[in-house]
């Protein structure tokens, strides 16, 4: 059986706090442990960053639908598909505190509330240690996905309601968390460590990544340097620095409709259980009055919902959910809602989507990343768009590489260095294996580099393949069976020594 994750981790990125190395673990314990410490202490502001994802979408073009990475929004400018994500992390001592919290005090106690209702248990998949069924290792979204197409191979006829919370994180009512989490802890309020972290994960401050890039758009290197010499991986050398200097401290001061206070930080070791945690009366509600009365499957994976139900009670179904959900103050995306409906069809399991009165046959079901047809399991097109989009662009700042040397160094010619690609974009980096890696770090002001060995632990095709076999459906691996020649094609775009163009 898999260990459980170590709530102590070694944090290799810059904060307003220094790093703390396995070194100081015992240290870090005994502070993490003592409810008296934690319940004064002073937790840093966090730091934001924005994470963008590009969209190939279809949309509404003057009433065309193309599948575009633009879209038409509603005054009728054309902007950006892409989506993009607010992430904010901690310093060091607060993640660590965080984590402790997280996995030590408050996890087993919410596992011990859901073990008292198996099909609650069963229903919330995301951010939890789900065994599976031979306990060799914990599940994943490979998994809970298999699930879900399992039951519906077993009901055959069913419809299947996917729907999906809208700003999931930013719109979490205080009131109604701090609520749920005395709950779990099976307290009328908060004692006053656990309701220090929960002042620090709703009420908190933060300093945009952005903000912090003070030399024309990137950071002081200059600066930074200094303070590792002195043994300190900081922005700044100590908080005074930043709280003196021209960059704004933000706080948290987002409200819903009724003028409260909502949301908390995506990215905390923490913000995954608050959110479970946030859920857990909608949850009790789908099993007992649509799961015990009316037979419904219901699972949540994070603010992914999916319900399958017989076709005559979809609307009560779809109705009683929004219901729900307006109680815990949060919302459903009409535009992600989709309904799928399965049924045997020339002794075949088939999937049609319900576009109001009409059927459109042969659109699957998406679900954790896999489209679910009835009749087959591939991987989510737009997933293998993205492995390709980045294949390709892997290749390209490759050559834009070289061709720097090139110029630098006055050379006629110079290679690919094709091991690293291989690793990442092909068959052969498939295998988990040990691999050379180099740690520099600044002892007494001197630089020491010290190499060791890191675990790689496979690439997006083992990925796949494992999916493939855990699915039960080989036509997934076909799906990626061109992937060597893509890779050779377009490598051969462009002008490397030690490969041969294409004529």
């Amino acid at each position: 059986m898999k260990k459980q994750k170590d709530w102590f981790k070694d944090r290799g990125y810059p904060h307003f706090t220094n790093k703390t190395p396995m070194s100081v673990r015992k240290h870090i314990e005994r502070y993490v442990s003592n409810p008296k410490k934690i319940a004064k202490h002073s937790f840093f502001p966090l730091i934001f960053k924005e994470i963008k994802q590009r969209r190939f979408k279809l949309s509404d073009f003057n009433g065309e639908l193309i599948h575009s990475h633009k879209k038409k929004n509603k005054n009728g400018k054309t902007v950006s598909n892409s989506k993009i994500r607010e992430i904010l992390y901690a310093t060091h001592i607060d993640a660590h505190i965080y984590s402790y919290y997280t996995q030590q005090i408050i996890t087993p106690k919410y596992e011990d509330y859901l073990k008292q209702n198996p099909l609650l248990s069963d229903s919330i998949t995301a951010y939890r240690k789900v065994k599976t069924e031979d306990e060799v290792k914990f599940k994943n979204n490979v998994h809970f996905a298999k699930d879900v197409f399992d039951e519906i191979e077993r009901r055959e006829t069913c419809v299947a309601l996917v729907l999906d919370i809208e700003n999931f994180f930013p719109t979490l009512n205080h009131k109604k968390l701090k609520l749920a989490w005395a709950k779990i802890l099976g307290c009328k309020t908060l004692p006053k460590d656990h309701f220090n972290l929960f002042k620090a994960s709703t009420r908190f401050s933060y300093v945009r990544l952005n903000d912090l890039k003070t030399k024309k758009g990137h950071f002081d290197e200059k600066e930074l340097a200094k303070h590792k010499k002195n043994g300190k991986h900081t922005f700044f050398e100590n908080i005074k620095e930043l709280l003196g200097s021209k960059i704004i401290v933000h706080k948290n001061q987002k409200l819903n409709e009724k003028k409260e206070l909502v949301g908390i930080p995506q990215g905390l070791p923490i913000s995954a259980l608050l959110a479970n945690i946030y859920m857990l009366a909608f949850d009790e509600a789908i099993i007992n009055e649509l799961t015990l009365k009316h037979d419904v499957f219901y699972r949540r994976y994070s603010d992914d919902i999916v319900v399958l139900c017989p076709e005559n009670k979809i609307d009560i179904i779809e109705n009683y959910i929004f219901d729900e959900i307006q109680k815990i103050d949060l919302k459903i995306s009409k535009e992600k809602t989709e309904k799928i409906l399965f049924k045997v069809d020339d002794d075949k399991l088939k999937s049609y989507k319900i576009d109001g009165v009409n059927l459109i046959e042969n659109i699957p079901l998406n679900y954790l990343g896999f489209e679910f047809y009835g009749y087959q399991t591939l991987i989510k097109s737009k997933n293998l768009a993205q492995f390709y989009r980045e294949m390709k662009g892997a290749v390209k700042r490759k050559h834009k590489r070289v061709e720097s040397i090139k110029e630098k160094f006055l050379l006629d010619n110079a290679p690919l260095f094709k091991r690293k690609l291989y690793r990442l974009y092909s068959y052969k980096g498939a295998k988990s294996r040990e691999i050379p890696a180099k740690r520099t770090e600044f002892i007494k002001g001197k630089a020491i580099t010290k190499t060791f060995e890191r675990k790689f632990r496979g690439n997006y095709l083992r990925y796949v393949y494992r999916a493939s076999d855990d699915l039960e459906a080989p036509e997934i691996k076909r799906q990626l069976r061109n992937h060597w020649k893509i890779l050779q094609k377009t490598i051969k775009r462009y002008d490397f020594s030690n490969v041969k163009k294409i004529e």
